[in-house]
């Protein structure tokens, strides 16, 4: 029995549907569910409907289709729950017909543009507010769409470059959210890292900065660990014998890695370098044996300089030149070691720390010390995507004076400059670009040193190139690898009056800040270069597709390219080989016996044993050699067939 037509009426408001308010709790579901079926005649003919030129001509199954119908439709599915006012009179609205409405210019002016870019193949008729879909994998150039509550968002928590990187993701359509729980972020890049961070990121569908532990380089005692042991590996190699600072500590297992190093641009194959060739000789005083080891070799005549293990900007750091200073240092590494309150409750013991020699013998810059800020680049974690990035030079306002306890004159971070009355006047100085180093090399030691020209560009940065490469090396094996981590590390060289290079340190989360001319010039850049490479790389990984070239490459330098190492599956281990592009599936066939299919060219590292054997022919009666061959060729057209079904 049909159902009798109502006539409903329909109040709408002027102007772009109100923005819903937005909360945890799921929306209640309308009254009225949005018809999909054919467009009823008898709407175009009620009395308070004027005529509408029709969008598309009328056709067998149903009348025409005019303006207003179709935004009755887009409505919903671009703005959420309908702002107009349902008042039914009589009934609601029959299965399947929809309802012409009357709409304001300014609504209409506002849709159709954006109705011309729909997907015409997209569902737009299901519930408006039907649970959220889970996040599309990211796009490199996701735009935004007409709804403002909808992404892609992007998250950043700190200050540190927020304004760099808000800028870039807005620049491409991108919306920023204040939310660090949204399911549906796409980019979060955070100062410090959390453990929900990791434990919400959605593999192949987010991009977050920094891996979970990078702290294997990026503090100093898992520097130093990951170095020592990477020596200790290739002492094994070599059958030498390791140097006095690859001796401490212990073998968590074997790390095979080629002794010669060669880099994917243009650096030819290089010698892998000794531990104590290019890192201070440090000691742990959290080690009783490594802390004893200190005492004993310390004299009078060395500077060494103490430092908390994951701490930066300068922060509870000391030198230590005098046997007295020394004395104090073991009573109170005794006193904490002995303490029970320490014993029983080992989460309050204070950060651990290290011991450094410190280089007395500088290259200084108009009597000024200085050290050089690079980058290390992790641009995708699966495969490894690793570049170098060129930084800038930090030099101290005052001339340097070995002598002296003031720590602004022996560290040369912007954090320790700023302390200084002299700042605000001088520091524009106390940055330099590498252009302005190299400047100033090639015309003052060029001829007395006998340096090649532009000795800053050629041999100065092939060698933090190579100690780079070095430590990452160092800890490939153990680094967390997700579709999706990036990461940007700072990167401290000292370069010594005879022109030998010296790693310091590396730090986690770089200063972004640009409150210099130079700084200006060099940080965004390096900032947007590292969004570009980590956008480009997750894309090419998510497709299987090859990562050179690299379009949005300009300044930073290739030093790993992981596509020949071992694959790490989504969420997987790290001991399958990347996988080949998928076929198309196979229908299920009727069982047959097997036999030796053709022979297929293997991917290179595919193991032997995931190659299929033919079974051993079981009792029956004996065949012909031909029969059995005549059999393959059977089933290698049934299977085509099936293949050509399936697909």
């Amino acid at each position: 029995m049909p159902v009798p037509l109502s006539h409903t009426r329909f109040i709408h408001r002027r102007g772009q549907p109100a923005r819903p308010h937005i909360c945890s709790k799921r929306p209640k579901r309308p009254r009225i569910r949005r018809c999909r079926a054919r467009v009823s005649a008898t709407v175009g003919t009620a009395p308070h409907t004027p005529y509408r030129k029709p969008l598309m001509p009328p056709t067998d199954n149903g009348p025409l289709v005019t303006h207003d119908v179709i935004m009755d439709i887009v409505t919903p599915a671009l703005w959420g729950p309908p702002t107009s006012c349902l008042l039914p009179e009589q009934s609601s609205c029959p299965v399947g017909r929809a309802h012409e409405r009357r709409m304001g210019s300014s609504v209409k002016e506002g849709l159709l543009p954006q109705l011309s870019r729909l997907d015409p193949d997209a569902d737009l008729l299901e519930d408006t507010d039907a649970a959220r879909p889970p996040a599309a994998p990211l796009q490199e150039g996701d735009q935004l769409p007409s709804n403002p509550k909808q992404g892609p968002f992007f998250y950043i928590g700190g200050t540190n470059g927020a304004s760099i990187i808000s800028s870039y993701c807005k620049s491409k359509g991108w919306q920023r959210t204040h939310d660090s729980r949204r399911e549906d972020i796409r980019l979060k890049w955070c100062e410090t890292k959390c453990r929900d961070s990791y434990y919400s990121f959605r593999e192949g569908q987010q991009l977050l900065f920094q891996l979970p532990n990078n702290k294997l380089l990026t503090t100093k005692i898992g520097l130093l660990s990951a170095l020592r042991e990477h020596a200790r590996t290739q002492a094994k190699v070599n059958k030498t014998q390791p140097s006095a600072q690859a001796k401490f500590g212990e073998d968590v297992g074997p790390v095979s890695e080629e002794l010669l190093w060669t880099s994917p641009g243009y650096l030819g194959p290089q010698r892998v370098l000794k531990m104590e060739e290019f890192f201070p000789e440090t000691y742990r005083l959290d080690v009783r044996e490594e802390r004893q080891t200190f005492f004993t070799l310390f004299d009078d005549t060395q500077m060494w300089i103490c430092k908390p293990t994951a701490s930066n900007q300068g922060k509870g750091i000391f030198l230590i030149r005098n046997r007295e200073e020394v004395t104090a240092l073991q009573a109170k590494a005794q006193s904490i070691e002995d303490d029970p309150v320490y014993r029983k409750m080992p989460f309050r013991a204070p950060q651990a720390r290290v011991v450094q020699r410190y280089i007395q013998n500088p290259l200084l810059l108009d009597g000024k010390k200085f050290d050089v800020r690079s980058y290390l680049l992790i641009a995708c974690a699966m495969p490894y995507m690793v570049f170098f990035g060129h930084g800038y030079a930090r030099l101290t306002l005052g001339v340097y004076d070995p002598d002296s306890s003031d720590l602004s004159g022996h560290l040369t971070n912007q954090f320790m400059q700023k302390k200084s009355p002299l700042y605000v006047l001088l520091k524009e100085d106390t940055v330099w670009s590498m252009e302005h180093l190299n400047s100033y090399i090639n015309d003052k030691f060029r001829k007395t040193k006998g340096l090649p020209r532009d000795w800053v560009f050629t041999t100065f940065t092939k060698r933090m190139q190579q100690i780079m490469a070095h430590c990452f090396l160092a800890v490939k094996s153990k680094l967390q690898c997700k579709l999706g981590y990036f990461d940007l590390i700072g990167c401290d060289f000292l370069i010594d009056e005879n022109f030998k290079v010296w790693l310091l340190e590396m730090n986690s989360n770089p200063a972004l800040h640009t409150n210099c001319d130079v700084l200006k010039e060099v940080i965004p850049a390096v900032v947007m270069e590292t969004l570009d490479l980590a956008l480009e790389t997750f894309q090419k990984s998510l497709r299987s597709q090859k990562m050179l070239p690299l379009l949005s490459q300009r300044r930073f330098v290739l030093l790993h390219n992981g596509e020949a190492d071992l694959w790490p599956r989504l969420g997987g281990s790290r001991t399958f080989p990347r996988p080949p592009p998928p076929r198309p599936p196979l229908e299920a066939t009727a069982p047959a016996p097997r036999a030796r299919r053709p022979a297929h060219p293997r991917a290179p590292g595919r193991p032997t044993s995931a190659v299929r054997r033919p079974r051993q022919p079981g009792p029956g009666p004996e065949r012909p050699p031909g029969g059995i061959r005549d059999q393959t060729e059977e089933e290698r057209e049934e299977r085509r067939s099936a293949s050509h079904r399936g697909s």
